[in-house]
């Protein structure tokens, strides 16, 4: 079995990259204006993000308007949405089964088996979130890629990566990680053999044979 060193570095693996998975989701500065070209307008830069838009001016003020109506968003942020926020659930979900499997916690101590396969099920919730952010922001990684090197693309409607992406990414590496971890402790089986019973020794001697 793993030992208890490495089961406690997956939790905490997987719980930094939870709240960087929250952080991500919640940020404004999933994409940003780019300044590639001839566009050299500096005054104010623009972001997007997936619950709202964002101006932020040459004075350091921002102002942000979240978006108006869910139908008339893109599938893509859609669907990039629903990742994310699937991602936070199972990883709440995952971070709780794998807590009642960790060998600093009492729970279960009567049933080591049980208790070790609880913390492996909760290594491979937290996989499937992390997968789940990994997916959704290489997703809308791409299609700001795509729409960056679209030569229809307007030079001043261009958008490069922001800092919620990076979060996003580095969040999604910690919880597979983490999750990765915590699925080491899975138990091995172990074969029972009976067990070995010594042969009776012979108390006849030689002298009872002709």
């Amino acid at each position: 079995m793993a030992s208890g060193g490495l089961q406690l570095l997956g939790f905490i693996l997987a719980f930094v990259g939870w709240i960087g998975v929250i952080v991500s989701t919640a940020m404004p500065q999933w994409k940003m204006s780019s300044y590639a070209g001839d566009n050299l307008v500096t005054a104010q830069a623009i972001y997007e993000g997936l619950w709202m838009s964002c101006v932020t001016q040459s004075t350091g003020q921002m102002q942000c308007k979240i978006y108006d109506s869910l139908l008339k968003l893109e599938s893509s942020l859609q669907a990039t949405r629903a990742l994310m926020v699937s991602g936070i659930l199972l990883g709440i979900i995952g971070i709780i089964v794998a807590m009642t499997g960790m060998k600093c916690m009492k729970c279960l101590e009567d049933d080591q088996v049980k208790k070790m396969r609880m913390a492996v099920l909760g290594g491979v919730i937290l996989l499937i979130a992390g997968f789940a952010v990994l997916v959704a922001t290489s997703w809308y990684g791409n299609k700001v890629a795509r729409d960056f090197y679209n030569p229809f693309t307007p030079v001043n409607t261009r958008f490069e990566f922001g800092q919620a992406l990076f979060i996003g990414w580095a969040a999604a590496a910690l919880t597979i990680l983490g999750g990765a971890f915590l699925c080491c402790s899975c138990p091995r089986r172990e074969t029972s053999y009976p067990p070995s019973r010594p042969y009776p020794k012979s108390t006849t001697t030689g002298k009872d044979y002709v």
